[in-house]
């Protein structure tokens, strides 16, 4: 049984590859008091004292509308990411890095931005530099695995910021749906996401960036429609600005390439799956969350 040190285990993620892999590997997720990935001391002890054959990393500092703190955003990000990197490679473990599409640099985004897209424009925000950083790191790396992703739903995501699960937890409350504006979206299922991971940590990459991405883009509006459809809910669908905004998209042939038969399940069938996670947890829901729009 392999052991795999996944960092920021109590994130959406994180959490979520902890109770799905818990029997099928040996699982370490250590709180930040057991592991503070921003000091080089506590993560080479960490590893000094540990026996880890994959390491993935999932942590972050948070940087959306709703965290509270969004001070030393880069500053942070970057010593995770190294520290861990200087583990990995002394030590010829392989660190898998969930990445995001905001290396591409969100001013500038394409439909379908390919992985060599990288460097074209540098990202002004602090979240998408580190990012972007990295990124570059990492494409030059021996045994380390940019996973760039666009947009993952599931459990235990913050429904309050998130758009599929807030758009699920409102028709469920009786809300209308809300949209700033409609745009297109490259997102992925929090189970299909898994279940490709545990694919690549257990194959010989070919590269070392993909763009984890579905093959089918979808805009939000239609995402609100199919919530509405499986809800049942008699509830309005409300766009505050009209025409589309700039598309989040990523090409994912790199990724086909290597996985020609994996299987991303469909949209209605995956929103069914998570509709029916809040539904049967529906007194977890805090409806003051949903009543102010950020």
């Amino acid at each position: 049984m392999k052991t795999i040190l996944v960092t920021g285990g109590s994130g959406f993620i994180g959490k979520n590859l902890c109770l799905k892999w818990a029997e099928k590997y040996n699982i370490l997720a250590p709180s930040h008091s057991e592991l503070d990935l921003t000091v080089q001391q506590s993560v080479d002890s960490f590893f000094a004292e540990n026996e880890i054959d994959i390491i993935i990393h999932c942590a972050i500092k948070p940087g959306h509308r709703a965290a509270l703190d969004r001070a030393g955003l880069l500053d942070s990000d970057l010593r995770m990411y190294y520290n861990l990197r200087q583990n990995a490679v002394n030590n010829d473990i392989k660190m898998y890095v969930i990445g995001s599409g905001c290396c591409y640099d969100m001013a500038h985004y394409i439909p379908r931005m390919k992985e060599n897209y990288l460097g074209q424009h540098i990202p002004k925000d602090e979240t998408g530099f580190a990012k972007y950083i990295t990124s570059l790191d990492m494409l030059s790396s021996k045994n380390i695995y940019d996973l760039r992703v666009f947009g993952i739903f599931g459990p235990y995501e913050d429904y309050s910021i998130r758009f599929i699960s807030n758009a699920i937890c409102k028709a469920i409350e009786g809300l209308p749906i809300t949209l700033r504006q409609d745009r297109i979206f490259d997102y992925i299922y929090i189970d299909d996401f898994i279940t490709l991971l545990d694919q690549m940590i257990n194959t010989d990459l070919k590269h070392h960036a993909y763009n984890i991405t579905s093959d089918n883009p979808v805009s939000l509006l239609q995402l609100a429609k199919w919530v509405k459809e499986i809800s049942g809910a008699d509830i309005p669908i409300q766009v505050a600005q009209t025409g589309l905004g700039s598309e989040y998209s990523g090409d994912n042939g790199q990724l086909r390439e290597e996985f020609p038969e994996f299987k991303f399940h469909a949209y209605q069938e995956n929103i069914k799956k998570l509709f029916d996670f809040y539904n049967q947890n529906r007194q977890d829901i805090d409806f003051d969350k949903l009543i102010i729009d950020k």
